[in-house]
């Protein structure tokens, strides 16, 4: 089964049922309105040094929930488990990935802290009522993701670089897409760039560290906003023993309304 093969599911519940049941794919443009979320579960003993990088990262980090040790549920989407309810998964040793399975109640440890980050998919239901097209789900892809030349601020044992998450944006819709995510910064909030890519360090749109290349139409400004892969890629440069992350665009769906985190 996968989701591209089928309707987007309208309701959270449905959508983790359909994950659970084997379901994989990007998760952009399901359950509107709800809030969608990253995934990253390391041992305890890393756990202040990520929540620190979180702290000291807002933008592209920030913080959801964050579960006891062990633990694999959330308040955010009652009844789900986090080690199946995501369409894929990703398992790292020392920074290293070593698989992508479609759940992780194997490689499930009773030492690991849970941590669930904002996600840009959520602001694309606030675009889509704006009149800002998402051409990275009219094209069916995953939306593209990029690791920039820009370092975060290291917090104890962990580092590395930003990521951002790129959508074409109609020069005439940025305004109205810049104000539409600030009201969001659970979300990531507004931009972190407008236009030429190589100011982020960027030298090829066409080619993505993560997601699909995405085809803009003439006039687009390519617009960046901070991405929760962030954590990711601090995984791949701080080497932590063990860790489980979301694939990148497989995201945790809630229950919690996008609403309930709009500052305004």
């Amino acid at each position: 089964m996968n989701v591209t093969d089928v309707s987007p599911a309208r309701v959270p519940q449905e959508a983790r049922a359909r994950f659970r049941a084997g379901g994989t794919g990007t998760t952009a443009g399901w359950a509107p309105g709800h809030v969608q979320a990253n995934l990253l579960a390391v041992p305890a003993d890393w756990a202040y040094d990520v929540l620190l990088f979180c702290q000291r990262n807002p933008k592209p980090c920030p913080v959801l929930d964050v579960t006891e040790a062990g633990g694999w549920t959330t308040p955010l989407a009652p009844g789900a488990d986090l080690r199946t309810d995501l369409p894929g998964y990703r398992v790292w040793a020392d920074g290293e990935l070593l698989d992508e399975p479609t759940e992780v109640t194997g490689y499930w440890r009773e030492d690991l802290v849970t941590f669930l980050i904002g996600c840009s998919f959520t602001f694309e239901t606030a675009l889509g009522e704006a009149g800002v097209p998402m051409r990275h789900i009219e094209q069916g892809r995953t939306v593209p993701m990029y690791t920039t030349a820009r370092q975060c601020r290291p917090a104890g044992r962990v580092r590395g670089p930003l990521v951002v998450s790129m959508r074409p944006v109609p020069p005439e819709l940025l305004g109205t897409a810049l104000n539409a995510t600030a009201l969001l910064p659970a979300a990531h909030g507004a931009p972190v760039h407008c236009g030429e890519p190589g100011g982020l360090g960027i030298a090829d749109l066409a080619r993505p560290d993560f997601g699909d290349p995405v085809t803009a139409e003439p006039g687009d400004i390519p617009v960046f906003w901070a991405c929760g892969v962030t954590l990711q890629a601090a995984v791949t440069a701080s080497a932590p023993p063990f860790a489980l992350t979301h694939a990148p665009g497989q995201m945790l769906i809630t229950d919690a309304r996008d609403e309930q985190y709009r500052v305004a």
